[in-house]
């Protein structure tokens, strides 16, 4: 049995209850919480009419805007070395199908990597993060963990590590992507680099796996996050120059044509403009890129002040405090591990947020995921407010949220 995504469920079960009228602290879903801008509107009314079949990989005019995206972030590509789908998720899926090998995950990491491996029936490797920061695992206990798993009869193939973080919202340094980097080519690993928070690092450069393995890093990303364009279902991948990155290409090509044929000939217009990187886009993108640092570290200071250990935000807008000082404290509310923490925040105090367990994080750990996006607004004009304020965190509807989230926490200090 496959079962429903964690994410998408907790996001059904508070929007739920919302609409039941009761008061809740979205922090549970990573949607990027941001309006439509009108430029982009206006490309994909003029596109609407393109009602036909694309080519399975993309039009021309989408993989060269794609391999110029790539070109300008330092990773040389051509328009041959990208493909596009309806989101990153299929091609993630498509990727871990086509690559041989067991999947070597970071813990904790994205809940859709496992579950996809999973249905690809293959083993999962799971090795603890470092300290410093999610998203990849620790170079150290990586190699044991493969020798380990090759002894017990494993056959190690693909690694996946995000680039920056979800669950963390932090980003990995050049030291320790190319530590990583090096024991993954000691151990004959291919690495799949999602990179779909690129554009949301806050200050710090993303150094891509693709930058120190070029002939075994196959690169994903997308418009969900960046653009707010979730629902638009916009992904592309970069594929390395390489035999192994043809072989590969090849056969994602030939799952694309069976299970989803083309990107949505209106999206793949979208697509190119975005990626083409217009100026409206970027400013787009930059303003984005600052509400989430600003409403993300608003909550990681109140988490921090609360007592719980939380790496600081450097990201997009996730967080992952570990509430383990509170442990004492906890108990007295009956809480004993990561599930019965989530579920205490949202029964007592209205939180909504998503257990570590979910993550593949140890069950007994007292750890979850925060998404501070849907924080925004309820409506596209106090998202629009948020966007431009020089101090979201004063808006009223952001501010009321920031005050309960106060309040569940002093409760259980």
């Amino acid at each position: 049995m496959v079962a429903h995504s964690a994410t998408l469920a907790i996001n059904e079960r508070l929007q739920a209850k919302q609409a039941a009228g009761q008061r809740v602290v979205h922090l549970g879903f990573g949607e990027a919480g941001l309006p439509v801008p009108p430029d982009l509107a206006a490309v994909l009314a003029a596109a609407s009419p393109l009602n036909a079949y694309g080519p399975v990989a993309g039009t021309p005019k989408v993989r060269r805007a794609a391999a110029g995206y790539f070109t300008r972030r330092g990773l040389p590509t051509g328009p041959e070395e990208i493909i596009v789908a309806p989101g990153s998720k299929a091609l993630l899926y498509a990727l871990i199908n086509a690559l041989p090998g067991d999947v070597v995950l970071p813990q904790p990491s994205w809940v859709t990597y496992a579950a996809q491996a999973a249905l690809a029936r293959k083993h999962v490797i799971g090795v603890p993060v470092p300290p410093e920061a999610g998203g990849v695992p620790d170079p150290d206990e990586l190699d044991r963990e493969l020798r380990e798993a090759r002894a017990a009869g494993h056959r190690p193939g693909v690694l996946v590590v995000t680039l920056p973080d979800n669950p963390t919202g932090t980003l990995a340094g050049p030291d320790l992507v190319r530590r990583v980097c090096a024991v993954a080519s000691e151990h004959d690993l291919a690495i799949i680099s999602d990179e779909i928070y690129r554009d949301l690092a806050y200050a710090s450069r993303v150094c891509s796996p693709a930058a120190v393995l070029p002939d075994r890093c196959f690169a994903t990303a997308g418009l969900s996050k960046s653009m707010a364009l979730g629902g638009w279902r916009i992904g592309f991948a970069r594929f390395p120059d390489s035999e192994l990155g043809r072989l590969v290409q090849r056969d994602v090509v030939g799952v694309a044509s069976e299970i989803w044929s083309s990107l949505a000939a209106p999206m793949q217009d979208v697509a190119a403009h975005v990626l083409d990187e217009p100026a409206e886009t970027t400013a787009h993108i930059a303003a984005g890129r600052t509400l989430h640092e600003r409403v993300a570290k608003a909550v990681h200071e109140r988490f921090t002040a609360a007592g719980a250990r939380c790496r600081k935000p450097r990201a997009a807008f996730y967080l992952y405090p570990d509430f383990e000082p509170l442990r004492p404290v906890l108990a007295g509310h009956g809480v004993r591990d990561a599930d019965s923490l989530a579920e205490h925040l949202l029964d007592r105090h209205g939180i909504g947020v998503l257990s570590g367990t979910a993550f593949g994080d140890d069950p007994a750990g007292l750890r979850f995921r925060a998404a501070t996006s849907l924080l925004y607004g309820t409506t596209d004009e106090q998202r629009w407010r948020a966007l431009r304020s020089d101090d979201p965190t004063a808006l009223p509807w952001i501010a009321d949220a920031l005050a309960q989230l106060d309040t569940a926490l002093q409760a259980i200090r």
